[in-house]
C-alpha cells in the first residue's frame, strides 16, 4: 500500500470515528433537552468551547493530545452556583469507555473528562460525566466528583444522566462537598476569631454574638431591614430585640427567658457593637453567608460548638471547667451506637452546646422519613438537656433554635440538684438513651466523671442505654471513691463495653486527656459470669493538620464508623482491636490490660513514640 492509500485509509476511518462520535453527542444532547437543560436561562450549556473567559484560561492548555486547548464535548454551569461546573466527554464506542490506568485521554472518555477536570478543579467544583455508546438504552455512563484543592476524584451517581438540580441538590449535600464546607467553615472561625479578638470582644461572648445573630437571621424582617438602620446603636438595639423575640416565642419558661435575655444584652453596650455600623452590618452579612448558608446546607451540625472551641481554646476558662467539646464525628458515633431512632427519648445530662443532641435529632429525623408529625413530636418531647454554665446554656438553647425547635426541654441547673418539677417532667417523657461527655475532673473537689454517668442512669427508663466519654482514668481507678462508684454503677446496671479512644481527639481543643467510651445498659445489674466487650478504638483515621487541626483529611471517617459500630454490636472478637472479658469493679474497664502484645510486629520507632507519648501524658496530667 503506498504513503498516500495509508494516509486516505486513516482519513476515512477518523472521519468514520468523529461521524460516530457525534451519534453519541446527539443521544447526550437529547437527553439534556429531555431533563430541561436548556429551558433554564441560569444554566448554560456550551459545546467544545466556552465564552468563560474563566474556563477558557483554565482549559487553554488542556489538549487531549498535549498541544494548546482542549474543550470537552459539553460544559455545563449555571451563573447562580458559579463554583460548580459539569463536563461531558463522549466516545462512539463502549470499548473505548474507560482505561485501566486513566491514562490515555484521547482514546477513553473517562480518561479524557477527567483529564479536562483536572484542569478546571483548580478553580471550580468539578463533576466529571463521561458517555459511551450509540445506542440510547445502551450507554455507558460514569460520574466522578473532583472538588477544588481536593487530590482525588470520587466515583458517584450511577449510570444514567440526572437533572441539573438533582445534580446540583447532590453535590452540595454530598460527604465530600461537606468535608470542603467544614473546613472552610473551621478557618473562618480562626478568621473571624481573630477579627473578634481586634474588636476587644471578649472570648466568652464571641459564641453567644454568634449564636445570637444566628437567631436574629431567622426573622424575616430582620434579615430584610437589618442594613437600613442609621446608626449602630440602633442595629445594636434591633439585633437583641429580635433576638428577644425569637426566645419568646421558643416556648421557653419565662424563668429562663429572663437569663437568657440578659445573656446577650451585652450586645448593645459593647464599644464597638455599638458605635461602628459598618462593622456590625458587614459581620450580621457575612455570618449569614459563611454560617448560615452552611447550616442551612449540612443540617444538624453542631457549627457553633467549634466556634466555641476555637474561641475559647486559648483562654482558660474552658478548661478551668473541665469543659471539653466532643467532636462532631464522635457525637455521630454515640447516635449510631446507641441505635438512635424516631422513638428514641435522648437525654443529655450535661449538654454545654447540645451536640449530642442535633447529631441525635439528624439521625432520628432521617429514620422519620419525612412524617412531619413525628419530626414535630420528636422536637417537641424527644431531646433532652440539662446545662449548668448560664452562658454555655444560652448556646445550647440558640443551637436547638437554629437547629429547627428541639428546646423545649433543655433546662438550665445543676443536674444533681435539680427542681422537683424539672425531673419530674424529665421522668414523665421517659428517656431511654443518655448520651454525654461530662465535666472533666479538674480540682480536688470537682465531681468525678462517673457521678454523671449514673446520674444519667438514674432517669433513664429500665434497660435503657448510657454512652459516655469519659477520661481512661475513671476506667482504671482501683481504689478510692471511683472504686466506690464503679461498684455502685455495677451493682445497679450492666457494663456492656469500654472502647479505648484516639489520644489526641480532644487535639483541637487543646485539650491532652487520653479517653475512653463507656456503654451502659440501664437499671440491669451486671450479672456475675457477664463478659464485656472491650475495643481498641485509637486509629479514627484522623489527621492532624497544621491549620484546620485535626480532620477527616482523606474521608475515610464513614467506613470507619461503620466498621467501629459493627464490630461492637456483633462483639467481634479481633487479636489486636477487640476482645470479650469478664470483670469486676476492682479491675481496670480498659483493652489494654488483657490485650495479647504481638511483639513480632513492634519496631524501635513504635517503642519511642509510645514513651514519648505516656511521657507527655503524665507530665499533662500531674
Amino acid at each position: 500500500m503506498t504513503i498516500e492509500k495509508v494516509h486516505r485509509s486513516h482519513s476515512v476511518e477518523n472521519v468514520g470515528a468523529i461521524m460516530s462520535e457525534r451519534k453519541t453527542e446527539n443521544l447526550v444532547r437529547n437527553e439534556l433537552n429531555r431533563l430541561h437543560y436548556y429551558d433554564f436561562e441560569e444554566v448554560k450549556v456550551e459545546e467544545q468551547k466556552s465564552d468563560s473567559p474563566r474556563i477558557r484560561k483554565l482549559l487553554e492548555v488542556a489538549s487531549k493530545k498535549g498541544l494548546g486547548a482542549g474543550y470537552p464535548e459539553f460544559i455545563i454551569h449555571s451563573t447562580q452556583f458559579s463554583d460548580f461546573i459539569i463536563v461531558i466527554e463522549c466516545k462512539a464506542s463502549i470499548l473505548k469507555h474507560e482505561s485501566k490506568e486513566h491514562n490515555k485521554p484521547s482514546e477513553y472518555a473517562v480518561d479524557g473528562v477527567l483529564l479536562y477536570a483536572s484542569y478546571l478543579v483548580k478553580d471550580f467544583d468539578v463533576l466529571a460525566i463521561a458517555v459511551s455508546g450509540q445506542e440510547p438504552n445502551q450507554l455507558l455512563i460514569s460520574h466522578f466528583m473532583w472538588l477544588k484543592e481536593s487530590h482525588d476524584n470520587v466515583p458517584i451517581f450511577g449510570n444514567k444522566l440526572l437533572s441539573f438540580s438533582n445534580y446540583l441538590e447532590s453535590y452540595r449535600k454530598s460527604p465530600q462537598k461537606f468535608r470542603q464546607d467544614y473546613d472552610s467553615l473551621l478557618q473562618y472561625s480562626q478568621d473571624l476569631n481573630l477579627t473578634l479578638h481586634s474588636q476587644k470582644i471578649k472570648e466568652s461572648q464571641r459564641s453567644l454574638l454568634i449564636s445570637g445573630i444566628l437567631i436574629a437571621l431567622k426573622n424575616r424582617a430582620f434579615c430584610s431591614g437589618y442594613k437600613g438602620h442609621e446608626t449602630a446603636k440602633q442595629l445594636a438595639s434591633n439585633l437583641v430585640e429580635t433576638i428577644s423575640y425569637e426566645l419568646a416565642n421558643a416556648n421557653i419558661p419565662d424563668t429562663e427567658i429572663t437569663n437568657l435575655k440578659q445573656a446577650y444584652s451585652f450586645i448593645k453596650t459593647h464599644a464597638t457593637l455599638s458605635s461602628d455600623k459598618l462593622f456590625l452590618e458587614n459581620l450580621i452579612s457575612e455570618i449569614d453567608e459563611k454560617i448560615n448558608s452552611f447550616m442551612t446546607t449540612h443540617k444538624y451540625i453542631d457549627a457553633l460548638g467549634q466556634f466555641y472551641i476555637e474561641f475559647l481554646r486559648y483562654a482558660n476558662n474552658d478548661k478551668g471547667l473541665g469543659i471539653v467539646l466532643t467532636p462532631p464525628h464522635i457525637t455521630e458515633l454515640f447516635s449510631e451506637l446507641a441505635n438512635v431512632t424516631k422513638d428514641s427519648v435522648v437525654l443529655d445530662n450535661c449538654c454545654g452546646t447540645c451536640g449530642f443532641l442535633i447529631s441525635a435529632m439528624k439521625k432520628m429525623t432521617k429514620d422519620a422519613k419525612e412524617d412531619q408529625e413525628a419530626i414535630t413530636k420528636m422536637k417537641a418531647q424527644q431531646l433532652i438537656g440539662i446545662e449548668f454554665q448560664d452562658d454555655i446554656y444560652a448556646l445550647g438553647v440558640s443551637n436547638m433554635i437554629i437547629h429547627g425547635d428541639g428546646k423545649t426541654n433543655i433546662h438550665q441547673g445543676n443536674c444533681f440538684a435539680l427542681p422537683d418539677k424539672i425531673r419530674d417532667a424529665i421522668l414523665k417523657l421517659n428517656p431511654n438513651v443518655g448520651l454525654l461527655n461530662p465535666p472533666y475532673k479538674t480540682k480536688r473537689d470537682d465531681r468525678e466523671e462517673l457521678e454523671f454517668i449514673i446520674n444519667n442512669l438514674n432517669m433513664l427508663q429500665k434497660n435503657g442505654t448510657c454512652i459516655a466519654i469519659v477520661p481512661i482514668s475513671s476506667a482504671t481507678a482501683q481504689e478510692g471513691l471511683l472504686l466506690e462508684l464503679k461498684r455502685k454503677l455495677m451493682k445497679n446496671h450492666t457494663l456492656e463495653a469500654v472502647m479505648s479512644m484516639p489520644n489526641e481527639l480532644f487535639h483541637n481543643s487543646k485539650i491532652a486527656v487520653v479517653t475512653c467510651l463507656m456503654v451502659f445498659t440501664a437499671h440491669v445489674p451486671h450479672a456475675k459470669g457477664k463478659k464485656t466487650w472491650f475495643g481498641y478504638w485509637k486509629d479514627d483515621e484522623f489527621i492532624k493538620t497544621k491549620n484546620k487541626g485535626r480532620i477527616d483529611l482523606h474521608g475515610t471517617w464513614s467506613k470507619r464508623m461503620e466498621e467501629w459500630v459493627d464490630a461492637y454490636r456483633n462483639r467481634e472478637v479481633n487479636r489486636t482491636q477487640s476482645l470479650m472479658h469478664e470483670v469486676s469493679p476492682e479491675d481496670e474497664w480498659c483493652v489494654e490490660a488483657y490485650m495479647e502484645t504481638d511483639y513480632s510486629s513492634m519496631t524501635q520507632d513504635m517503642f519511642v513514640d509510645e514513651v514519648k507519648e505516656y511521657t507527655a501524658y503524665k507530665i499533662l496530667n500531674q
